[in-house]
C-alpha cells in the first residue's frame, strides 16, 4: 500500500467519526480523571512502603 492508499485509508476512516456530545465528553474526561487518581494512588502507596523498606534496612 502506497502513499496514496494510506492516505486514502485516513479519509475514510475521517469519515466514519462522529463528533462526540458534550455529555460523552463529560463521561470520558471522568474516566480519564478516575484512572488518573487509580494510578496516582497506587504509585504512592508504593513510594511510601519503599520509603520505610529503605527506612528500616538503615
Amino acid at each position: 500500500m502506497g502513499f496514496k492508499g494510506i492516505l486514502s485509508s485516513m479519509v475514510s476512516t475521517l469519515r466514519l467519526t462522529k463528533k462526540t456530545t458534550f455529555e460523552e465528553f463529560k463521561l470520558y474526561l471522568k474516566l480519564v480523571m478516575i484512572g488518573l487518581g487509580i494510578v496516582g494512588g497506587i504509585g504512592f502507596v508504593v513510594k511510601i512502603i519503599a520509603s520505610f523498606l529503605a527506612l528500616g534496612g538503615r
